[in-house]
């Protein structure tokens, strides 16, 4: 069946590609990606007007776009990793991107990126997550920029690619930003050379400020050496003064050596005098000496004879008074034993009075036996109270060690539980541990945060914060929510709760310390309960079908104020908080439209936005939905969610858990041993009473038995008394008598022998001591004869004694004098050698007496002593005038390079200046003429500064101010008003969304890219507006080409989620429409669209034939329907 495209003049491929100016899409394929499972879609070689409603994938080409030629998520505004692009529930997506080659026949390059869930860091922000391919050769994100550059694209350009999420930075941009975006977007050189120029010029401005430091230090220096001069002279004087001191005193070494040596030669003269007056002395004394020496001998021998004898006297006299002591004793004893022998018969009398006394007692002694009980009944008795004290005491011992065995254990539990809350409260001091993350990360609050904590009585109510201090989030993902909901701002800010707290603590801080300060009022400190966000109703749906569980202010706890500060800024209680389920909502279940509608009883008009935290595969994430001002339409967005920084516990949560399960386990074992203790401690006291009584028995028989066997002892001793008794009793006295008299007949006989033999030691004392006597005699002469003998040696030996103390003297003094004289020979060759200083020491300017040259010594002192020593003042003025050479040299050299900069510069900026005036002017005209179109009036001044930029330096250079060269956009929408710098404060959306796309379309055919795309620039325009921007779009984008089929502006995007019906240059060749239908009532997939078979379905529903007259030619004008 023919088709009904047939009658279509279509070009070629090869015509149609001869069209595509090098570097312009060709083709786009998608997989997974955002909205799209699969599409492929070929752009044409100019305008390209991509039509689709809201949702339904529109900006996810540009997306597509940027992300495939290397670009990043950041460009885009709408996240920071690229897995966020990923289509929910796929684990990768794929972006292939065909683009038409350099020249005709030439390379076709496809691109191709793989973007990988499970890839990549999550703390890097995806990095690592895509593979790259060129014609599917596996290449990297480097070789992708490399070979994108080289066709000149550039999609970081605000003025060559406008996303959605960056129309309002555009507008935004004050002049500079848009001259350099303006450069980019025309000449990489245009831009380079600005960029050249402004760190010439501000490496030229801070050259000329090291030129004139250099002048300046260097004069200084200059003046700083002349006051310098004098002291050089001083200090020149004083060293000359020096210098004659040392030859003083090395002429003065050599004198003092003269001298000394003279001095030395006398003494040795009188020591030789002295050493032989000594000799002569000694002769004179030796005969006396020797007969001294003789007469000694004799004495000697006199002495030892006479010590030989009173030795022996002495014996002799010792065994006299012996012999007569021991004679004595035995006369005592003959005396004693005639005694004894009288008072035998006496005592035998007494003998038997004793027999009867004793055996008197031992009758008493067995009598009182009756009184005891039988030894059998005591040993029982003693038995039974031993085996109950023992069978107690083991009882005892029993509970006892039970008893510590449980107090030890419930000891060692109360210890484990003080520990465990020790460290518990140690743990659970989160606030001091945010401080100090807070202090550690802003100086600042720890400033202010001391001041307040030092004087927090001087305030009417209490001061709260820092914020981040105050909270206590459950756990580390609700920490995470929060910290990403609240700015930073608030975190750091303070919590008053009066308006006077408010100004001191303002006052106190900012203004009087100067330390940054947020302050945040919550009147009275109290909250203010308002009404939830979501009925008790829907939140019980939200809760069971939809996986949330509470809003966020029931994630954490805080005080009073701190939470109504937090409601009051960022409305934490109309935030949710869901788990795993909430994904499953936003795919299946049209979650974010049943959190958009209003309730029956609210009856605000349109939709309202939501905020909710979830959880999915272990990601956190933050959902907003935002309805449009325009459109009404749900715009929403997806971020992910990093861990909390500030917020984050100080401790793993998992310790205070262990802890607090150590606490509650310490306690249930003390709780179950304490009865056991008093169980035990009153089983032990029953035993100790049973013990006692025991105890008492057993005391009793023990007396009964010890008394007994005393008894036994006092019966045992008096038999023993009594048998002594009769024994002495029975003695036989005319033998003892006997006895006694042989004994006294031995005494006797021992007296007689002793008195003999001490008549004989008198004999022998009496007969030494005559010899002593005719000793002693002979003695006394001869020591008389040795006194005087002794008396004339002495003498003779004093009279020696003397001279050889004076010779020894004079030796030593003369030895001294010898070395001393060579350490002054010595010292004199150390401070003027001989050989040297000889001849110059000999001269007649110098002194020759010791006096005179100390008296020039003493002067050349006082001289150096008057000029202060200023050893620093020749160093100084020697170093700065190196120093003075140096900053010359690096004065002359500064100026040379200053110079050859201001060349470079002024080369580099008559091209800059002619090319950059020449695209303003360009630009102006057309910019001027576009504006005027549409009934408004518009200009495009080259900004240069507020005074021609132009200023002179201290060398004269004029000096332009690169960095603040800009381009301002001046625009008039009413009669009435003139022409002003188009600004957001100023001009509405809609007027600005004029401006900024006729400003485009005034580029358009200077811009170096290959292509362009705006998104959705047209938002805010009413439809007279719309119409004139379209049709100047289209014009700017359709005009023929001048000498080949690719020589024109460039391939453009424009994506708008409406068109206005019956719109101008629709019908253009140079025109392809992109209709983007996304959803679930669509075709599965996209290769089974049939434009054959949609018209014919269009033409059944309108009632015509198939026999119709074929499509009009498409040079034909088209009419809408």
């Amino acid at each position: 069946m023919p088709s009904i495209l047939d009658g279509i003049d279509r070009p070629s491929p090869s015509e149609r590609d001869s069209h595509y100016k090098p570097g312009s899409i060709k083709r786009v394929k998608l997989n997974n990606f955002l909205t799209y499972d699969a599409v492929e879609f070929f752009p044409g070689p100019r305008l390209n007007v991509v039509v689709g409603p809201n949702g339904t994938g529109k900006s996810t080409i540009l997306c597509a776009i940027c992300l495939g030629l290397g670009g990043q998520p950041p460009l885009l505004g709408r996240a920071d990793d690229p897995r966020l692009f990923i289509k929910h529930e796929k684990d990768t997506a794929t972006i292939e991107i065909e683009l038409a080659p350099l020249k005709a026949g030439g390379t076709v390059h496809v691109l191709k990126r793989v973007i990988d869930r499970d890839r990549g860091s999550e703390n890097r922000k995806g990095q690592g997550a895509s593979l790259y391919f060129i014609n599917n050769h596996k290449s990297n994100l480097k070789g992708i920029k490399e070979l994108v550059k080289s066709y000149k694209i550039n999609i970081d350009n605000l003025c060559t690619f406008l996303p959605q999420d960056k129309v309002g930075n555009f507008s935004g941009f004050d002049k500079q930003a848009l001259l350099v975006e303006t450069e980019k977007s025309l000449s990489e050189d245009l831009y380079d050379s600005h960029q050249l120029m402004i760190q010439l010029e501000a490496e030229v401005k801070s050259s000329s400020n090291d030129v004139q430091s250099v002048q300046a230090t260097l004069q200084d220096l200059i003046k700083q050496n002349e006051k310098l001069e004098r002291d050089k002279q001083l200090m020149e004087e004083r060293a000359a003064a020096k210098e004659r001191i040392e030859l003083l005193q090395k002429k003065r070494a050599w004198v003092l050596f003269e001298e000394k040596r003279s001095e030395a030669k006398e003494l040795k003269e009188r020591r030789d005098e002295l050493k032989k007056l000594k000799k002569e002395a000694d002769k004179a004394v030796k005969p006396l000496a020797e007969k001294h020496a003789q007469l000694e001998g004799q004495v000697a021998q006199i002495q030892s004879r006479h010590a030989t004898l009173e030795k022996k006297a002495k014996e002799a006299r010792k065994a006299f008074e012996d012999g007569n002591i021991k004679s004595e004793k035995f006369q005592d004893s003959i005396d004693e034993e005639i005694s004894n022998l009288s008072t035998i018969d006496a005592q035998q009398r007494r003998a038997e009075r004793d027999v009867e006394k004793q055996r008197d007692r031992l009758q008493e002694i067995e009598a009182e036996a009756a009184e005891f009980p039988p030894m059998d009944e005591i040993e029982a008795a003693f038995t039974e109270s031993q085996l109950e004290i023992r069978s107690i005491k083991k009882k005892i011992d029993d509970v006892r060690r039970k008893a510590e065995s449980l107090r030890e254990k419930m000891d060692s539990e109360a210890e484990k539980k003080k520990e465990a809350e020790e460290r518990l409260n140690r743990v659970k001091d989160e606030k001091k541990i945010r401080l100090n993350r807070l202090f550690g990360s802003a100086k600042h609050v720890k400033a202010s945060y001391e001041w307040v904590d030092q004087n927090r009585k001087m305030f009417r109510r209490p001061v709260w914060g820092p914020v981040a201090a105050e909270v206590q989030p459950q756990n580390e993902e609700t920490a995470a929510y929060l910290e990403n909901h609240v700015s930073r701002a608030t975190w750091l800010a303070y919590v008053v709760e009066c308006k006077e707290d408010y100004n001191l603590l303002y006052r106190e801080i900012r203004e009087k310390r100067n330390i940054p300060i947020n302050i945040i009022t919550a009147p009275n400190g109290r909250l203010v309960e308002n009404q939830r966000m979501y009925s008790d109703a829907r939140m019980q749906v939200l809760r069971r079908e939809h996986g949330f569980e509470c809003y966020l202010d029931e994630t954490f706890t805080a005080p009073e104020a701190i939470m109504a500060a937090l409601q009051t800024r960022h409305n934490v209680d109309k935030v949710l908080v869901g788990g795993e389920g909430v994904q499953h909502s936003i795919e299946r279940k049209d979650l974010v439209e049943f959190l958009s509608s209003r309730e029956r009883h609210d009856t605000r008009p349109g939709k309202q936005a939501s905020c909710f935290f979830y959880t999915h595969r272990g990601t956190s994430y933050k959902y907003t939905s935002q309805p449009s001002r325009y459109s009404g339409e749900v715009g929403t967005d997806c971020s992910q969610v990093g861990p909390a920084i500030m917020l984050k516990p100080g401790t793993d949560p998992n310790v205070k858990d262990q802890l607090a399960s150590v606490i509650k386990s310490a306690e249930e074992t003390i709780e179950r041993i304490k009865p056991e203790i008093e169980t035990s401690e009153s089983e032990l006291l029953k035993l100790n009473a049973q013990g006692q009584e025991s105890g008492t028995k057993l005391k009793n028989a023990k007396r009964a038995k010890a008394d007994w066997q005393m008894h036994e002892v006092k019966l045992r001793n008096q038999k023993d008394k009594l048998a002594e008794a009769e024994e002495n009793a029975s003695k036989d006295n005319d033998r003892e008598k006997k006895k006694s008299k042989v004994k006294i007949q031995k005494l006797m006989e021992s007296s007689i022998s002793m008195t003999d033999m001490a008549a004989k030691a008198h004999n022998e004392f009496m007969k030494t001591m005559s010899s002593l006597t005719g000793l002693k005699m002979s003695e006394d002469g001869l020591f008389d004869n040795l006194r005087k003998l002794a008396d004339a040696l002495n003498e003779k030996q004093v009279e020696t004694a003397e001279l050889v103390r004076e010779y020894s003297r004079v030796d030593i003094e003369y030895n001294t004098k010898k070395d001393k004289l060579k350490d002054l020979l010595k010292e004199a060759e150390r401070v003027a050698p001989s050989a040297e200083w000889k001849d110059r020491l000999s001269q007649d300017d110098i002194p020759s007496t010791l006096e005179d040259l100390d008296h020039e010594i003493d002067e050349a002192e006082l001289k150096v002593n008057s000029i202060t020593d200023n050893p620093h003042a020749i160093r100084e003025y020697e170093r700065r005038k190196k120093e003075i050479q140096e900053y010359q040299a690096k004065l002359d050299g500064m100026t040379g390079d200053k110079h050859q900069k201001v060349r470079l510069l002024e080369a580099k900026f008559e091209n800059w200046r002619d090319s950059l005036l020449n695209v303003v002017n360009q630009v102006n005209c057309k910019f001027s003429e576009y504006m005027k179109e549409v009934g408004c009036a518009g200009q495009i001044n080259l900004y240069t500064g507020s005074n021609d930029a132009r200023e002179n330096d201290s060398d004269g250079q004029t000096q332009y101010n690169f960095k603040n060269w800009g381009i301002e956009i001046l625009v008039k929408f009413r009669e009435a008003s003139s022409l002003q710098v188009l600004s957001a404060q100023t001009h509405s959306g809609g007027e600005r969304s004029v401006s900024t796309i006729m400003y485009l379309m005034g580029l358009q055919n200077l811009m170096s890219s290959p292509f362009r795309c705006v998104d959705e620039i047209n938002q805010g325009l009413d439809e007279r507006n719309e119409r004139l921007v379209f049709k100047r779009i289209v014009a700017n984008s359709t005009i023929s080409p001048e000498s080949s089929p690719d020589d024109h502006c460039g391939q453009y995007f424009l994506i708008t989620p409406k068109l206005l019906p019956n719109l101008d240059g629709m019908e253009n060749e140079n025109i392809t429409v992109l209709f983007v239908f996304s959803g679930p009532n669509n075709f599965p997939h996209f290769l089974d669209w049939n434009v054959d078979k949609f018209i014919q379905e269009k033409r059944k529903f309108l009632g015509q034939e198939h026999n119709e007259e074929r499509i009009p030619n498409k040079n034909k004008k088209r009419r809408s329907q």
